[in-house]
């Protein structure tokens, strides 16, 4: 073994040692930090492969119940086929790789071979649109394309002296990647990997702006995952399914890096839609031990009678966006099992999170993970508070925390300011150190001289059984500057309309303090990033245009006075 695979070894079975010991783990974990590392060769090939090669690395299930399943072995050896045969069509270390794969078996050993090769990643989703495919050509520099066959149409007018590779269907003009298999020349690295070359480029989902380039190391994420890792609970030998889709940071932190680090499988289920009851279905018959899906997922699952799945599950968590704590009581009351919130960014690892055994508060994010230290800063006075955003601390700088924003110094000043990493996401402190989210800094907003968090509303309306999604933004009101305004889907079966608006509202002013109540409401699909985040500040945006009128299909509280 390596020295950088020793000195991660030694890392992670501390964190695996004290998996219920939280502060054991606060107080002596230190992140390793060695001066060369390369996860594929020296902890995939170099650990897991030769301490493990017979066990399942990755399990692909598909929509109608037939699956694959390789080894770690199989999967060194296939990602070194295509790493050698990469380099022979001019796939370079340092050169940018665009990557628009779905969850099939060439997307992990393009991971593993880019990495052997010190190539740079540049994940994306198969959905992107010709324009989005310029922008990640042009602002990443890509200098190869490896994409499916039924998305390579997208790059014909997208110009550029780019190698294009294409999996599945050959196709005119792109190499074809089904020749890698035929590579039989024995593949070595061509020099040494420093743990702080670069390694993933990833385009933001822009829920405000464009997509900014969050620039990743071979430590960052690689190494950095341990604390997500310790979050999740995985353990050697574990199954995990986790519901994200590739080209996203979460892909990566729970499909690749945190279950790999443990030495576990990665289960993956390609349904062509989702539908609850499969999912349930696969969590059973896969014998997933760990299990991982954002809150549109879980208010989906807890629709079912959870009970009649009886499942191998252990550890639940829930990321993307905040928990609320109906859907997290459901669950409890169906399995005997607490989804645990976490929090992290494409810009970190998981920085405050529930690690297992440890008391939840209902509602809280948890505490700063080993290996992090979160400060609460005031917005206007930059002092640390009770209430405030959070922020990294960098002295010491953490290793799972991005290089920064590729070429975007402004943006990088702003984001680093005071010798700390700024999140942009607000946040409390109570005196267990215990953290609960309040809302985005650009989301939260006031009413009648009170600061309102979307997060707190929308969590009161989804309580409501008739609410499937919600997103809350400020309406501009001449009395009191700005009222609460919900923005609602409803749950199948649902007819939206003045009685079921009447109702929701009636449930949230008796569940909510008067100056938080929601004072208008308005049935919509809900505008949403390509990953699946809310765009309220499309909504924002909305109610600002048609200030001063009512739009059509509006209910406001005064219309139900009388009741």
């Amino acid at each position: 073994m390596s020295t950088s695979g020793e000195l991660l070894r030694t890392a992670r079975d501390l964190l695996l040692a004290a998996r219920t010991d939280y502060e054991r783990a606060r107080a002596e974990f230190a992140w390793p930090r060695p001066e060369q590392f390369n996860f594929a060769l020296d902890w995939f090939d170099g650990v897991l492969a030769v301490e493990t090669p017979d066990a399942i690395a990755l399990r692909l299930i598909e929509s109608d119940r037939s699956e694959a399943s390789y080894t770690f072995a199989d999967l060194a050896r296939r990602s070194d086929r295509l790493a050698g045969w990469l380099r022979a069509q001019g796939v370079a270390r340092g050169m940018r790789v665009l990557v628009l794969l779905g969850n099939q078996v060439e997307l992990w050993e393009t991971t593993l071979a880019a990495m052997k090769l010190g190539a740079v990643i540049i994940p994306a989703t198969t959905l992107l649109a010709p324009a989005d495919l310029r922008d990640r050509i042009g602002r990443g520099n890509a200098g190869a394309v490896i994409a499916r066959s039924d998305v390579t149409a997208g790059f014909a007018d997208v110009a550029g002296d780019y190698l294009r590779i294409a999996v599945g269907e050959r196709v005119p003009d792109w190499l074809d990647y089904a020749e890698s298999s035929g590579f039989d020349e024995p593949f070595e690295p061509d020099g040494v990997t420093r743990a702080d070359d670069p390694l993933l480029l990833y385009f933001t989902s822009g829920t405000t702006a464009l997509p900014k380039l969050v620039e990743h190391t071979h430590a960052s994420y690689p190494i950095g995952h341990l604390s997500t890792m310790y979050w999740i609970g995985l353990q050697p030998g574990d199954v995990h399914l986790n519901v994200s889709s590739p080209g996203w940071a979460k892909h990566a932190w729970s499909c690749v890096f945190a279950p790999w680090l443990a030495g576990a499988t990665i289960v993956l289920f390609n349904y062509e839609r989702f539908d609850a009851r499969a999912m349930l279905d696969v969590l059973r018959e896969a014998k997933v031990s760990t299990f991982c899906a954002p809150p549109t997922v879980w208010r989906m699952l807890i629709q079912q009678d959870l009970g009649r799945w009886q499942t191998s599950l252990r550890e639940l968590v829930g990321a993307g966006e905040p928990l609320n704590p109906e859907v997290i009581e459901t669950v409890q009351r169906a399995w005997g099992l607490t989804i645990r919130d976490g929090f992290g960014q494409t810009e970190t690892t998981l920085q405050i999170g529930n690690p297992p055994g440890q008391r939840l508060k209902l509602g809280s994010m948890g505490r700063p993970m080993p290996g992090f230290a979160i400060d609460l800063v005031d917005p206007v006075s930059g002092e640390l508070a009770d209430e405030g955003e959070i922020c990294v601390r960098c002295d010491p700088r953490p290793v799972g925390l991005m290089v920064g924003y590729r070429d975007d110094a402004e943006r990088n000043d702003a984001a680093f300011a005071g010798g700390r990493y700024h999140t942009g996401d607000v946040a409390n402190r109570d005196a267990d150190g215990y953290i609960t989210y309040i809302g985005r800094s650009d989301d939260v907003f006031k009413a009648s001289d009170y600061r309102i968090s979307p997060f707190e509303l929308e969590s009161v309306l989804l309580e409501h059984p008739a609410v499937a999604e919600a997103a809350v933004v400020p309406a501009p009101d001449e009395l009191r500057l700005a009222v609460p305004k919900a923005y609602v889907a409803l749950v199948a079966g649902h007819t939206p309309g003045r009685e079921l608006a009447g109702d929701i509202l009636r449930h949230c002013r008796e569940n909510l303090a008067p100056y938080k109540r929601i004072r208008r409401l308005q049935f919509a699909d809900l505008p949403k990033t390509i990953s699946g985040k809310i765009r309220r500040v499309e909504l924002r945006v909305a109610e600002v245009e048609q200030a001063g009128s009512r739009p059509e299909g509006e209910y406001r509280e005064e219309d139900f006075a009388a009741r």
